[in-house]
Order: structure tokens, then sequence, then C-alpha cells
């Protein structure tokens, strides 16, 4: 993980709140970035919580426009984009690019070809690795112990 990405993540467990800003008191989190006092009934957001208010008031917006409405980073907002948390609709003219090939996407870090070629590959591999197990029958003496794993089964 790089320096940037570091900061991001920082930021991104910074801007959730723990305690209500007008009573103090301790808040839970609801839905969509949102918390609320459990004594006051106060609601806050988090970053997520802001973008997802602003585009719900103002439809499909750029990030430049989101971020400087909300104070949210684009670059955090580029995180909730590549995590699939944020989608750019269809027929923008800014996309990010797949991490694998490079084709624009509107989400995520992977098109969906890069994604079914990776999975083919992990598929092949582990069928490589590991092979076929042999059969082995349960112990009842065994039942309810810690144990080594291949010491559970009796052949």
């Amino acid at each position: 993980m790089t320096d940037i990405e570091k900061s991001i993540e920082k930021a991104l467990i910074a801007s959730k709140p723990l305690n209500c800003e007008l009573c103090g008191e301790r808040v839970y989190y609801l839905d969509g970035g949102q918390y609320q006092c459990r004594k006051c009934g106060n609601i806050m957001l988090d970053d997520f919580g802001k973008v997802k208010a602003y585009i719900d008031k103002n439809g499909p917006s750029p990030a430049m426009a989101i971020s400087s409405a909300t104070g949210v980073s684009t670059e955090v907002i580029e995180v909730f984009l590549r995590k699939g948390r944020l989608e750019i609709p269809e027929g923008s003219r800014y996309y990010v690019k797949c991490e694998r090939c490079h084709c624009s996407i509107r989400y995520g870090r992977f098109c969906p070809d890069c994604v079914k070629d990776t999975a083919v590959e992990i598929k092949a591999v582990f069928a490589d690795e590991v092979g076929e197990k042999p059969k082995y029958e349960w112990n009842p003496d065994m039942a309810g112990r810690i144990r080594f794993v291949d010491r559970r089964w009796k052949k």
C-alpha cells in the first residue's frame, strides 16, 4: 500500500463519527454513510454519506463538483468508485480505467472481461495445485475436540 493509499484510508476512517457533535453521546450506523445519535437523534454523515446526499439531491455530477460542494477529496471519491460504492452513469465523458487492461469502466477495479479471465486463471492454478483430495471417514472419537485438521479424519 502506497503512502497516498494509506493517507486516503486514514481520511476515510477519520470521517466516520463516533460521538454526536451536539451532545457527545455515542452514535450508531444507520445506512448509506449515516449515523444517528442514541440520545438526541441527531443524524451525522461520513464522507460517503456526504457524497450520497449530494448525488441524491443534485443527480449525477462530476467528481470535481461533488468534491467542492461536499469537501470530500476527489481521491476519496475515486476510492468509492473503485470499491463499487459509486457508479459513473452511462454516456459520461469520464470513466475510471481497468487496472489490468486500462479500458474504460464505470466502477470497480477491473472490467468484466478481466474479472472473467482472472477467475479462469485462478481456477486453473488451484486445479493444478490441489488436485483431488483422498476420501476419508469421520472419526467420532475426535468430535468436539480441538485438533489439527489432518488428525480429525481416520483412514
